[in-house]
């Protein structure tokens, strides 16, 4: 009989143990509206900082990547990507010819997007980062106001297969209450 209620315990905990690892792996994934609120946060930074803001967010430690997810910076204007924190190597580099594997041109529909006075979605196929392979990625995008410089966007992603860019949009309208979000 203790047999018995042993296994029982150890199945319990077993489960316990599968559950909160369940949890766990979903609390490591970023949602839409850490997305938004990140690139918003990001853009007021920015606003505040200028150009001298650009090297926190090439810090793969620092506080614009959490989770699955991290707040790139690029120029629209002048074609060039000015953070990245995951790839160092895209930094100072030409963006409008990056595709993804379907041939979409990622940045020309991002700065598309992220000109609309709220900014917008965009969905491609990009590295999920820890994942090693192509994954289904949406991006919000956003222009950020810096002083004397145009074309300057914020971006950040998440990596669902379900979601859609007319979902998020339908979303991202709600988002913005003007007491919760106030203009930049």
């Amino acid at each position: 009989m203790e047999n018995l209620k042993a296994s029982g315990l150890i199945a319990v905990i077993a489960a316990c143990g599968f559950l909160s690892s369940a949890t766990a792996a979903e609390a490591d994934v970023a949602t839409a509206e850490e997305a938004v609120n990140n690139v918003r946060a990001a853009a007021k930074f920015l606003h505040d900082k200028g150009s001298a803001g650009y090297a926190e967010f090439n810090n793969k430690d620092g506080k614009w990547v959490w989770k699955d997810s991290y707040v790139f910076v690029y120029d629209c204007r002048r074609n060039k990507m000015m953070a990245h924190p995951l790839r160092p190597d895209l930094v100072g580099q030409p963006i409008m010819q990056i595709t993804d594997n379907s041939g979409k041109y990622i940045f020309k529909e991002l700065c598309k997007a992220g000109s609309e006075p709220r900014g917008g979605w965009v969905d491609y196929v990009w590295q999920k980062p820890g994942a090693g392979k192509l994954s289904r990625k949406l991006s919000y995008a956003l222009a950020a106001d810096i002083s004397f410089t145009t074309g300057i966007q914020v971006s950040a992603g998440i990596y669902d297969e379900k979601l859609t860019v007319p979902e998020l949009g339908k979303a991202l309208e709600k988002m913005f209450d003007p007491a919760k979000y106030p203009a930049l």
